[in-house]
């Protein structure tokens, strides 16, 4: 009995049926990432806001989202809610469960960031006589971003391997090809390898412009606080 098969494994390494799964992973990371973040931020402001019932709601919010599993949420968005009448495709599933799921974190990490702000700086834009939306544009946000892009990078990072579970409800990303293709050709270990190779090329890809981003963003805020010295 053959275990393994080096012709099989290169034949399958830039196989176009696995790269097109790669290309959806990719794409279903930047779109829910981008969903989530503005949920996120919008869900963090409503947690700071001093409203007890918008507060309330995000909570909440949170509270459901990051204590149950990404792929019950999946289920039952993609087979619980056409029983109501509500249906999705696999995509817009797949997209919502992860944009959803992923806007509960990243509210957490955004709101850590905004309290982070020391609150004399905004008293002194409110001093200077700047409205709550310009303090937040011109003070609190451009600072808060900093301190998030740490974990936000590593957000990006568990997103992109998150994305395999929506394999469970059919959708063609990587590892749901993958799975396809062992099906046809019996290489399970072969395909399962190509196919974390992709992955950690994709999150060492991330890793490198995530360094980027830190560099250049903790260059910038080294450069204003030696200019207000």
């Amino acid at each position: 009995m053959q275990i393994w098969s080096w012709s099989g494994f290169f034949e399958y390494l830039f196989n176009p049926f696995l790269l097109e799964g790669a290309l959806t992973t990719l794409w279903l990371t930047v779109a829910s990432l981008a969903c989530g973040l503005v949920l996120g931020i919008a869900l963090a402001l409503m947690r700071l806001s001093g409203n007890r019932a918008l507060s309330g709601v995000a909570a909440a919010y949170c509270w459901l989202f990051r204590g149950t599993p990404l792929l019950v949420q999946l289920l039952i968005i993609y087979t619980g809610l056409p029983l109501f009448g509500l249906r999705f495709s696999v995509t817009q599933a797949a997209l919502l469960g992860l944009s959803l799921n992923e806007a509960a974190y990243l509210s957490e990490i955004v709101r850590a960031g905004i309290l982070a702000v020391g609150k004399g700086q905004r008293e002194a834009g409110f001093a200077l006589g700047l409205s709550k939306s310009q303090v937040f544009r011109t003070i609190t946000w451009p600072q808060a971003f900093r301190i998030i892009i740490p974990p936000l990078g590593n957000s990006v990072n568990g997103l992109l391997k998150t994305t395999s579970v929506a394999s469970v409800i059919s959708m063609e990303e990587l590892l749901r090809r993958t799975q396809i293709l062992i099906q046809e050709r019996f290489m399970v270990l072969e395909l399962f390898i190509v196919a974390a190779i992709w992955y950690l090329a994709m999150t060492t890809a991330w890793d490198f412009v995530q360094r980027r981003l830190e560099a250049r963003y903790g260059r910038a805020y080294a450069a204003d606080r030696a200019d207000r010295r």
